[in-house]
């Protein structure tokens, strides 16, 4: 008998199915599943979010000087001419940064693994660009935060009752 639910899945085809609901759930914070996959996606989803708590604060500060590129009032690079062509002016900035210690990249790399990648359109765009969601840096700077006090149970089930076409047990799984 294995440690898990197969769900009417070839092994590919769940994981897939388990990947997405995972990063939707952290994402949006709650989804609409059925009873049996809400349980199953709670052993995805909590050790993630326990690695993060544990790797959350785990990275040093430090400063390096980068080259940044002139800008005049209106959000235009300064060029010079020199030598008869035209070249940027940039200027020496000091910035801050953070560089993970080696457990916690481990851990963000297990992380990107498992997410799928989001993209969303901002909502004050000019231009229809979109932008990729880092769902790692949410993890590790608003959820991991958020449950660093808990022991545990970051998810809870919320029974709605049983789908129209074929009677499975509708659930909400949230973050609590």
């Amino acid at each position: 008998m294995p440690g898990y639910r197969k769900l009417g899945f070839a092994s590919k085809e769940r994981k897939a199915a388990f990947r997405k609901l995972t990063t939707d759930l952290l994402y949006y914070g709650r989804i609409t599943t059925t009873l049996t996959r809400a349980k199953e996606l709670r052993k995805f989803v909590e050790p993630l979010i326990t690695l993060a708590i544990r790797e959350h604060e785990n990275y040093s500060q430090v400063t390096i000087k980068v080259k940044v590129p002139k800008k005049d009032g209106n959000g235009k690079r300064i060029r010079q001419e020199v030598d008869g062509k035209r070249v940027e002016v940039f200027e020496e900035v000091e910035k801050t940064i953070k560089k993970d210690n080696p457990s916690r990249l481990n851990a963000r790399r297990k992380m990107l693994s498992w997410f799928y990648p989001i993209t969303e359109l901002p909502q004050n765009a000019k231009k229809k660009k979109v932008v990729n969601f880092d769902l790692v840096r949410k993890m590790f700077d608003e959820i991991a935060p958020k449950y660093a006090q808990r022991q545990g149970g970051y998810t809870r089930i919320i029974k709605l009752g049983p789908r129209k076409g074929d009677a499975a047990q509708m659930v909400i799984i949230e973050l609590v």
